[in-house]
């Protein structure tokens, strides 16, 4: 309980300092925001509206303040362009985002624990072998263009799945997990290669360990020495890219969801950059930030549930 404790009160800091570097993205533009937000040719008194409403007009300090105080209240402020809050512009894509991380995640877990596995029991074999060449296949080959093939075999050859759109799961749940299979499996198999390598690695670091050779001298078959004892062990540096890398889909899958065509968080923030929105940039990836730290409070905890000498203070991560 007090590694948890511990974990959560080390996220205040970071939140804040989060808080600080996000709102000084407005103020890292070149020239003055509000200028550059309504172009050369704005009227004078456009310009000082548009000024006061971002609270340009205040000192810095009261600038962030202010804003701080409207972020804890829940307030991201209010879109320039689309003239709605930022923050239902977030709920409303965030869901499709999230869908599919959760998806790409469960595609590559599926693919990379039994290949991992199988590559570091046969080592040596062409199951080892079979499983590196697709590993390194998976790696090399660019989303965009595993995505445009499945598409071509998927849904315009043989006409199995939709090739693009998103129905949420609410309204359609057969049709949201239709639309979702190819966009999950495309984004899932090169993220399955590279925890598949990882998990192969580790795994033939520990069943060299002392410890799996008494468990052998003691009579457990091999299925249970792997799965009972060296894989748990083995699991430390995979969760740890399991992290990194749920962190970075929620906000950087943006090509598939162009390709696909989903209303996702990712395309949110490269449209907001492209329409000069810097409030909508400002608080989405406020957002974006915050999900990465709760990631990773959730992979330090995953950490003591794996290995309890992380809880106790003698992992290396302490």
């Amino acid at each position: 309980m007090m590694f948890v404790v511990r974990r959560l009160l080390l996220t205040i800091p970071i939140l804040l300092l989060v808080s600080i570097m996000t709102f000084s993205l407005i103020h890292l533009i070149p020239g003055d925001p509000a200028r550059v937000i309504l172009g050369q040719e704005a009227t004078p008194e456009a310009y000082e509206a548009l000024r006061k409403e971002l609270g340009l007009d205040k000192p810095i300090v009261l600038q962030y303040l202010s804003w701080l105080g409207n972020v804890l209240q829940g307030n991201l402020g209010t879109s320039i362009t689309d003239n709605v809050p930022v923050s239902d512009l977030i709920l409303q894509r965030l869901p499709a985002t999230v869908e599919l991380t959760i998806g790409t995640f469960l595609v590559a877990i599926l693919i990379a624990i039994p290949a991992g596995i199988l590559a570091a029991v046969r080592r040596g074999t062409w199951v080892d072998y079979t499983s590196t060449f697709a590993a390194l296949g998976g790696m090399s080959i660019p989303s965009f263009w595993l995505a445009m093939m499945l598409i071509i075999y998927f849904a315009v050859e043989n006409q199995w799945l939709p090739s693009s759109g998103y129905v949420p799961f609410s309204e359609d749940p057969v049709r949201n997990l239709m639309a979702m299979i190819l966009p999950c499996v495309a984004a899932g198999l090169r993220e399955s290669a590279v925890l598949m390598r990882m998990l192969r690695s580790s795994l033939l670091d520990v069943v060299n360990m002392d410890f799996i050779r008494t468990a052998k001298a003691k009579g457990l078959n091999e299925v249970r020495t792997i799965l009972g004892h060296a894989l748990r062990n083995a699991l430390v540096p995979v969760v740890t890219a399991s992290g990194l890398m749920v962190a970075g889909l929620l906000g950087g899958l943006v090509i598939t969801e162009s390709i696909f065509s989903i209303p996702g968080f990712g395309r949110l923030i490269v449209e907001s950059v492209f329409k000069r929105d810097y409030v909508t940039v400002q608080g989405a990836i406020l957002v974006a930030a915050i999900m990465v730290v709760i990631v990773n409070l959730v992979v330090d905890i995953l950490y003591a549930v794996i290995d309890p000498r992380i809880k106790a203070g003698k992992g290396a991560s302490e």
